[in-house]
């Protein structure tokens, strides 16, 4: 956690220096760049590796709590009917069509899953929120964070050169970067280049979008229990023939039946691993193991504790100077968990999939781009 401290303080050094670097970019690099430091390496994946994966889980899920400070819904009936189905569009196109694309190129365990959620809600905010209620792999995740805030950070460049070739005035700009640009903190910097009238409409855009993560995440835990219960249904059905395929997966099983008969009892009394492995490796990319732990929660906590706090927002009870606080705890709790999540990424074993990995975000960023850019055409 020390660690993870020092790097949340180098990180706010940068964006001081710095003012166009996001606080939350700069400690997913810094969190890269920790783990594959000579000096730092061992550290990082050794001794320090229990509380930096800490705080990429827990601290993740407190930053994501206070995230829904940032929404009321007033904010979101004033943008018009028109402007928040246009964003229930954009989100439903650009999570199906990432998820379709990645399952079919291949890319391993929840990436897909993941890469879909960043790019279309909020970026790794969201994937770690995801991350949660599917238990994916601590790769997986840091894959997707590393991906989507490269490409958020891209777009902080590249979308203010296109906005008068494509004659966007400066709030379609706005609307157009908040429905488009994965990060709160990305928004703001790409939108801020055309003014306070493109600013204002962008955050508000970008905050409906954020507003779709409970929603979803509730959707995730729900399929989650759903194929649990399936998986110990068909677990308790087979006893036969496909008991022995998944015995063929994991050989401890049999070598456990042939030292204690009684195995096939406590098979049938704890069906759910063997459902888990037979009819779904990692379903919806939580592991195997992990389901038979503990079933997902219909609504994880924080879930409730984010539309809490929007509702609590909109009552307009809480003074400025505690949102302004909220919102900075906010952002060290984030920059502490992506900084955790950032030092679990290996570089070499990234390049092995790189290509694959790149080529989906490029598609995704082609489609949420040109999805957002249609719908703001369309409501404008």
């Amino acid at each position: 956690m020390g660690l993870a401290a020092a790097g949340v303080a180098a990180a706010w050094t940068v964006h001081r220096l710095f003012p166009a670097v996001p606080l939350l970019t700069a400690a997913v690099v810094l969190g890269i760049v920790a783990a594959h430091l000579p000096g730092a390496r061992g550290l990082v994946r050794g001794a320090c590796r229990a509380g930096l994966s800490f705080a990429g889980k827990r601290l993740m899920r407190l930053g994501i709590v206070l995230l829904g400070l940032k929404l009321s819904l007033d904010d979101v009936l004033g943008l018009g009917w028109a402007t928040v189905a246009m964003v229930l569009g954009v989100v439903a196109a650009t999570f199906c069509g990432t998820w379709w694309l990645g399952r079919r190129m291949g890319l391993r365990g929840d990436q897909p899953l993941l890469i879909a959620t960043g790019y279309s809600i909020c970026g790794a905010s969201a994937i770690g929120a995801v991350s949660e209620v599917s238990d994916s792999d601590e790769r997986d995740v840091a894959t997707s964070v590393a991906l989507v805030t490269l490409c958020g950070t891209l777009a902080i460049a590249v979308l203010p050169l296109l906005q008068h070739p494509l004659g966007l005035d400066d709030a379609a700009f706005g609307r157009w970067v908040g429905a488009s640009v994965h990060d709160v903190g990305q928004v703001v910097a790409t939108a801020q280049t055309a003014g306070p009238a493109a600013l204002g409409d962008a955050v508000l855009v970008k905050l409906v979008r954020v507003a779709l993560l409970a929603p979803l995440v509730a959707a995730l835990a729900t399929a989650v229990r759903v194929r649990a219960r399936g998986a110990r249904a068909t677990g308790t059905e087979a006893d036969g023939s496909e008991a022995e395929g998944a015995r063929a997966t994991e050989p401890r099983a049999e070598g456990t039946r042939a030292a204690e008969p009684r195995a096939v009892g406590a098979r049938a009394a704890e069906p759910r691993a063997v459902g888990a492995r037979a009819t779904e490796p990692r379903a919806v990319g939580a592991r195997a193991e992990g389901a038979t732990r503990r079933r997902p929660p219909l609504v994880p906590l924080f879930v409730l504790g984010f539309l809490a706090m929007t509702a609590l927002r909109s009552t307009g009870v809480l003074a400025t100077a505690a949102l302004d606080a909220a919102a900075t705890a906010q952002e060290l709790l984030l920059a502490a968990a992506l900084f955790g999540l950032g030092s679990a990424v290996h570089l070499p074993s990234l390049s092995r999939t790189g290509a694959r990995v790149a080529a989906l975000g490029l598609c995704a960023w082609v489609v949420i781009a040109g999805a957002s850019y249609g719908g703001v055409l369309l409501t404008t």
